[in-house]
């Protein structure tokens, strides 16, 4: 599965792409597309196919699944 989370701050985005690259995932820091969040700008899109609840860090606001170019919010931090 294809994901892309965003974060509060550019440094959560960074300090996440480093996590998940320890755990052997694939990942790649882009620009965050202006539908899903205008706030720090940065997203980390990523591909996994576990369960995402077992890579969830407090840097993350959303994450959502990528299909055919539409986006699911799957998470959200309150």
């Amino acid at each position: 599965m294809e994901y892309i989370s965003i974060f509060f701050t550019h440094s959560g985005a960074i300090k996440y792409s480093r996590f998940l690259k320890k755990q052997n995932i694939k990942n790649k820091t882009l620009p965050v597309p202006r539908k899903l969040s205008s706030n720090c700008g940065i997203g980390v899109k990523f591909f996994y196919d576990k369960d995402v609840s077992e890579i969830i860090t407090e840097d993350i606001e959303k994450i959502f699944k990528m299909s055919d170019k539409e986006y699911c919010c799957i998470y959200r931090n309150e």
